[in-house]
């Protein structure tokens, strides 16, 4: 698309992903709905019902728990991850109590600073200890079953600060890391600031049309899920169907 940067991520492939393929799925992301059939237990036959084929209305459209982490941050978690049971939710409900004050830190670090403003010494282990990305790292690498309902928490309270990883997308970075690097956070970090033209006209576009905003750190998470899952070409022929993309300047040339 004329005057849309291509996006060079290389965690995702070797491939530039195009802007407007970008958008699309997004936007699929966002509004695409699946047919689930549903028979309540009164019902003697079921009906096909349209639900939401991603979690976007789950868990990034949910509003912000207030006051410290809680028990609304793991049924915001369990939004995005799928339902704990009963141990499962307990040890994730004790993990937000204990990493309490470390994200409090984290937060008075970075002063406002987003994740993609932050300088590169906040990702290496040179600028170590009290960097943000030392914090990161703190919350497990590699992210196991329970730590991604810590981080889907984390991110959701500070989607402009907390890389939303999971082993899904945590193992396509590894081999992406350089010597120093505190962590995945710095390939997440270097891929942003690479690329700062096309996710900040991505993260202007996605909020205008969804009345929502998604910062440009949780785009970056969503597109390399949607590559590596293999979800990408079912979000954008989703994307593609909706109003939003219809009905938008940004995609009035053909993809």
């Amino acid at each position: 698309m004329p005057g849309r940067p291509a996006f060079e991520l290389p965690t995702a492939g070797p491939d530039p992903l195009p802007w407007d393929t970008a958008l699309a799925a997004v936007l699929g992301y966002a509004r695409g709905r699946r047919p689930l059939r549903y028979r309540s237990p009164i019902e003697r036959e079921g009906r096909w019902v349209q639900v939401p084929a991603f979690g976007f209305e789950r868990f990034d459209r949910r509003p912000v728990p207030a006051g410290p982490l809680g028990d609304d941050d793991v049924l915001v978690a369990e939004g995005l991850h799928g339902r704990l049971d009963p141990d499962g939710w307990a040890a994730v409900r004790r993990a937000l109590d204990d990493v309490q004050p470390a994200a409090d830190a984290a937060v008075a670090h970075a002063a406002g600073r987003p994740f993609w403003e932050l300088p590169d010494d906040e990702l290496s282990v040179l600028g170590e200890p009290g960097t943000l990305g030392a914090a990161l790292r703190g919350l497990g690498e590699p992210p196991g079953p329970q730590d991604r309902y810590v981080v889907a928490a984390l991110h959701h309270r500070r989607p402009e600060l907390v890389p939303l990883v999971t082993r899904t997308t945590w193992l396509p970075a590894l081999p992406h890391l350089r010597e120093g690097d505190s962590g995945v956070a710095a390939v997440v970090h270097r891929e942003l600031r690479a690329n700062a033209a096309a996710f900040g006209a991505l993260e202007d576009e996605v909020g205008r049309l969804l009345g929502h905003p998604l910062t440009r750190l949780r785009l970056h998470d969503l597109l390399l899920w949607l590559v590596t899952t293999l979800r990408l070409p079912a979000a954008v022929a989703l994307g593609r169907a909706t109003d939003e993309w219809q009905h938008s300047p940004a995609t009035a040339l053909p993809a």
